[in-house]
């Protein structure tokens, strides 16, 4: 008897294994997406969304290659080839007639998007980690592992200024939103203001000053009216700072881990900080005090405000993508469908549609 209750007791516990199993495979297989692009053989580690036609994606991976697809319909419109190590940005000019691509083994790549056809393939830095492209003209901007920033003219090709001044890997940068001045941060915890024409560096502020990151800078977002700057820190903290005389405004502490992603609402007085310790913070501005906690289950990768509303965006290694209301902290909406962390995402300019780049090789379309 006792024999046989054992063994019933194995089934019993087997059967509710198996039922355990299934209920996470059916949690784990939840998929609210539209779309995907499938196209990867590697984590996606970038993807950009063009400004005018925005069915039109470009994403860039561990797998060496870049890809131009459809959002609409999945389709594959072309791949960008020619890297030799992982894509770490991809990105669209303003005006979208131009797509760049850069990578780890130091290469920038730029495409028209129209013909597909190649007509830069720019070198100088040893990595490439960012692009950005000037808010005004065809300016490419590259932020380097090797603490340098170099800026070329497209279509030329033509280098037009290497920006050297930081101690380490540029973490984070871009031009200013009036075009007017460029804004970096290292891992040697500097922040710095350059005049684009000259390579003169107009400001820095480093760990010296005792007010400011005692680690590496991690990310920045600049406000639209280019007067404030934003920076996060593996330090834990955000640091908020007046671009127009260095002053350093203040300091916004309550996360634990490090800081991974920052930005300002357009409409709102309002700012984010999106943490490793799984908090999203929503900060009043003015105040400086913190209007808002909310939470992910897993580290946050990147948040991004919506173009003209108190709405955010958030991504996450918990596998989720999540809309929020900057102003009361609400959790709008949730998205499912990634099986490994989203490591990036691009947002319409409407608010509408959110594509993903993921560490399970994909790309996925979410309708808002």
């Amino acid at each position: 008897m006792d024999d046989d209750d054992g063994k019933d007791n194995a089934e019993v516990e087997d059967e509710v294994n198996i039922n355990e199993t299934n209920n996470e495979e059916m949690v784990e297989l939840v998929d609210d997406s539209v779309q995907g692009f499938f196209g990867h053989k590697d984590s996606v580690y970038a993807v950009d969304m063009h400004p005018i036609d925005q069915n039109i994606i470009v994403s860039g991976g561990g797998d060496e290659k870049s890809f131009l697809w459809r959002s609409d319909t999945g389709e594959q419109i072309c791949e960008l080839s020619g890297h030799v190590d992982t894509v770490q940005s991809v990105l669209f000019s303003k005006d979208g007639q131009y797509v760049a691509s850069g990578g780890m083994d130091g290469k920038v790549f730029v495409w028209k998007v129209d013909s597909r056809e190649l007509i830069a393939s720019l070198e100088g830095p040893d990595e490439v980690v960012w692009l950005d492209w000037h808010p005004k003209g065809t300016i490419l901007l590259a932020g380097a592992n090797d603490a340098t920033i170099w800026m070329w003219q497209i279509p030329s090709g033509n280098c037009m200024n290497v920006f050297s001044g930081h101690a380490g890997p540029v973490t984070a940068g871009q031009f200013t939103p009036d075009g007017k001045k460029i804004v970096t941060g290292s891992e040697d915890s500097s922040l710095m203001l350059w005049d684009p024409k000259t390579a003169i560096t107009t400001l820095k502020i480093s760990r010296e000053d005792a007010r400011f990151h005692r680690e590496g800078i991690t990310s920045l977002a600049i406000n639209k009216e280019s007067a404030l700057v934003l920076t996060g820190s593996t330090d834990g903290s955000a640091i908020l700072v007046n671009l127009s005389n260095g002053a350093i405004l203040g300091s916004f502490e309550n996360h634990t881990e490090s800081v991974e992603t920052v930005g300002f609402c357009n409409v709102l007085p309002l700012s984010a900080t999106g943490s490793v310790d799984n908090k999203l913070n929503i900060w009043d501005v003015n105040t400086m005090r913190l209007r808002q906690t909310c939470h992910h289950e897993d580290a946050i990768i990147k948040l991004q405000w919506h173009l003209d509303s108190p709405l955010l965006t958030t991504c996450s290694a918990d596998r989720t993508v999540r809309l929020w209301d900057g102003r009361t902290g609400n959790n709008e909406k949730t998205w499912h469908g990634h099986q490994d962390s989203i490591l990036g995402f691009s947002l319409s300019n409407d608010g509408k549609k959110v594509i993903t780049a993921g560490d399970d090789h994909v790309c996925l379309v979410f309708n808002v």
